[in-house]
């Protein structure tokens, strides 16, 4: 598995270079790398603001958001660390509220590259260990940390004493690497997920969760008996729920009624309170009711249902809304597909890793499509557009679904049709979604 970047800027250009030579080498799973590389640099992962840690396969990162965006407007300072990036790789690493520079950003990569060079340490625990540098050196009130892959063996699974971790739903995702065989641990699949996920789990540190099935809830609360962590769960320790165009929340400390997120999708009021709820539970910082109302009101997460603006994009689908979502896994596609099913017959623009099943992911956004249109994805191990096509129309029901060369092809035979579908959907790829923001001139900043 491999992430790739560019940049204008020379300087970070010649290290993204050098991470892209990265990847996870088989067979190696464990934080003995990331560790040692850390070493090297300090322990900066021992000297950041309070850290509030969330794991999950769907909705980490929109819960991340939820969280900068509530803490910010209690007047605090934050860095926060999500991932992937959509359009620069800048995104991973947003220092004190501000993305990382791309001078900065040079000099990071090169100091943590030399520093690790003979360790082979992985595109993700480069990205970590730099990430941590930064935090490290630069003040700010709390920090906020998205897991990239599991949990467990997680390169940000370094850290000792967070503030509050956070679990958001769970789904299966990764399968090559969450569900590797492996003495002493669940077999059921969603278990093992749980179980995986709630690696990050620390004593007396507060765990928060989503309700799940009683199989990973029950994984989750082994994982906090055996870490000694403060385990709240949903439906038991924390509730929440939509009414009356509201978003009501209660725990032991009482109850609140805050608005629903401006982001689409009823999803993102589940994220909205898992975020709350860590605040809630945490004692590092103070985040009134009114702060939380308005981070929830004015948090914007790219690529999760975005509707783009105008740019040079949408100017070639006059009259249309553009939506571009990047979920890629069964899981997101549902809710993907709920949020929409009042807009459908909607144009669906499609392309998948080579990593992701077909039927899995374009499955549930089939009956939503009038028409689709598979696409590439250039630089990317991808399922080539035919065969998605072909797939699409012989095994999930969805007659008119064509291959196209380019997002741009796509895009033209929609706008050529005047009388399709209003509504179009980019979605079944963070790649693709990157792809079309780059081409609407929409870079997330």
């Amino acid at each position: 598995m491999r992430d790739f970047a560019v940049s204008e800027h020379a300087g970070v250009q010649a290290q993204l270079d050098r991470l892209g030579a990265l990847s996870l080498p088989k067979g190696r799973l464990g934080l003995e790398v990331i560790h040692q590389l850390l070493a090297r640099l300090g322990n900066p992962q021992d000297r950041l603001p309070p850290v509030l840690h969330v794991a999950g396969t769907n909705g980490k990162g929109s819960t991340c958001a939820f969280l900068r965006a509530m803490l910010e407007a209690t007047g605090l300072v934050v860095h926060s660390a999500t991932k992937p990036h959509l359009v620069r790789y800048n995104e991973r690493i947003r220092l004190a509220g501000q993305l990382i520079s791309d001078d900065a950003l040079a000099e990071l990569l090169k100091e943590v590259l030399d520093a690790g060079e003979d360790l082979e340490p992985s595109f993700f625990e480069v990205t970590t260990a730099a990430t941590f540098l930064a935090y490290a050196r630069v003040p700010a009130d709390v920090c906020v940390i998205e897991v990239g892959l599991g949990g467990r063996y997680d390169a940000t699974n370094v850290l000792k004493a967070p503030a509050a971790c956070g679990i958001a739903a769970l789904g299966i995702d990764h399968e090559g690497f969450l569900l590797v065989p492996e003495d002493g641990v669940p077999q059921l699949p969603i278990a093992r997920i749980a179980f995986e996920k709630a690696g990050i789990a620390r004593a007396n540190a507060p765990l928060l969760t989503q309700a799940y099935p009683p199989e990973a809830e029950a994984e989750i609360e082994a994982a906090a008996a055996r870490s000694g962590a403060v385990l709240a769960m949903r439906g038991r320790h924390w509730w929440a729920e939509v009414r009356d165009g509201a978003l009501h929340y209660r725990d032991a400390q009482g109850s609140l009624t805050l608005p629903l997120p401006a982001m689409q999708g009823p999803h993102q009021a589940d994220n909205a309170a898992l975020a709350v709820a860590m605040l809630r539970h945490q004692g590092a910082v103070k985040v009134p009711e009114a702060a939380m109302a308005e981070g929830i009101r004015t948090t914007r997460w790219p690529a999760r249902l975005q509707l783009l603006g105008p740019g040079p994009l949408t100017a070639k689908l006059p009259g249309r809304r553009v939506l571009v979502d990047g979920g890629h896994n069964a899981d997101a596609a549902q809710a993907v597909a709920r949020a929409l099913a009042a807009e459908a017959p909607v144009a669906l623009v499609f392309g998948l890793m080579a990593n992701r099943r077909v039927a899995e992911v374009l499955g549930p956004l089939a009956p939503l499509a009038g028409v689709a249109h598979a696409v590439p994805l250039p630089g990317h191990e991808h399922h080539d557009p035919r065969d998605i096509a072909m797939l699409a129309q012989t095994s999930l029901g969805l007659r008119e679904c064509y291959p196209a060369f380019t997002l741009e092809q796509a895009l033209e035979r929609i706008a050529a049709d005047p009388a399709g579908p209003r509504t179009v959907l980019i979605a079944g790829s963070l790649y693709l979604a990157g792809q079309a923001l780059r081409l609407n001139e929409e870079i997330p900043d």
